[in-house]
């Protein structure tokens, strides 16, 4: 009796690994998988579709104001269609309209250095409440939080009185003062830092490290990730906020962008001057969230994952 080993070498197979023709059994193959009535690409494909029409949707604005500010001065107010000829020629002329310029530099220094000072502070005070043993900690933490739910408004006419006894009306630094207590970036910042193992502070405290190189040594580099996303939401608010600064700048040198521009509509501007300038506003935003972007991520997955 011949044993199944030795039947199984006498079966002839060819290079790659097939049965030649002829041989018995070669003509079997594997059962095909029935492709399901609709298709495996039919279930992806509507999804596809309603993100592209969403997101037509989401940039038709922005297309718009880059349309009209490329577009001659006679140009509709809403474009139709692309215009015969696109020109700079508002982007230059912009730069010469009331004071555009300092506007630019007002908003840009406003929005700078209240990112660097909001999370220089936020995360100092992160590090205490969330590292620090002392009486009345979670009264002040709850503290905090609950100015989250009052509103600016609220707040706005104390705030003035405040900053104008000090002579702070039509200067940089009464516009950036009043908006470094972030709550929100507290809040966020500490939720980061109590997830810290604390084996690296132990480490810290046996090499040495007192509070201040402890959290520039350790605790700044880990939080970056949340820092920078951070950064991006309280430059994007400084940038576009226009409540505060209408009411503190109240000379036409004092005014950040956001004021310059809604005072170009009661002036004889033409519409496409106004887009560039808004075209022009839009810049430093989109150049911080790209070179930002990635942290956002890195933030994301790092608060995804436990353990």
């Amino acid at each position: 009796m011949t044993s199944t080993a030795s039947l199984a070498l006498d079966v002839p197979v060819t290079g790659d690994g097939t049965l030649p023709t002829g041989t018995p059994g070669s003509s079997v193959r594997p059962p095909r998988r029935r492709r399901s009535r609709g298709g495996a690409d039919g279930g992806q494909t509507w999804p596809i579709v309603a993100l592209v029409v969403i997101s037509l949707f989401t940039v038709a604005p922005l297309i718009a104001v880059i349309v009209l500010a490329l577009s001659p001065e006679d140009a509709p107010t809403i474009p139709y269609a692309l215009p015969s000829e696109l020109t700079f020629d508002n982007l230059v002329r912009i730069f010469n309209v009331g004071e555009f310029p300092l506007w630019f530099w007002n908003s840009l220094v406003y929005s700078v250095v209240s990112v660097v000072l909001v999370l220089l502070t936020a995360s100092m005070a992160a590090y205490a409440l969330a590292r620090k043993r002392f009486p009345g900690r979670n009264l002040v933490l709850w503290s905090i939080v609950a100015t989250l739910m009052v509103p600016m408004q609220a707040t706005l006419i104390p705030t003035f009185i405040m900053i104008a006894g000090w002579g702070g009306v039509n200067t940089l630094w009464g516009l950036i003062l009043p908006t470094l207590a972030n709550a929100q970036a507290v809040f966020l910042i500490r939720q980061f830092v109590r997830d810290l193992p604390d084996e690296l502070f132990d480490a810290a405290r046996i090499d040495g490290a007192g509070e201040w190189r402890t959290f520039v040594a350790i605790v700044l580099p880990l939080i970056r990730p949340v820092l920078a996303t951070l950064a991006i939401f309280v430059f994007l608010w400084h940038w576009n906020d226009l409540l505060w600064p209408l009411v503190i700048g109240q000379s036409d040198e004092a005014r950040t962008l956001t004021v310059g521009l809604a005072s170009l509509n009661t002036e004889t501007v033409s519409n496409s001057s106004i887009m560039a300038a808004a075209l022009i506003s839009f810049i430093p935003c989109l150049v911080i969230f790209i070179v930002l972007q990635r942290h956002i991520v890195a933030s994301i997955t790092s608060s995804g994952v436990k353990g």
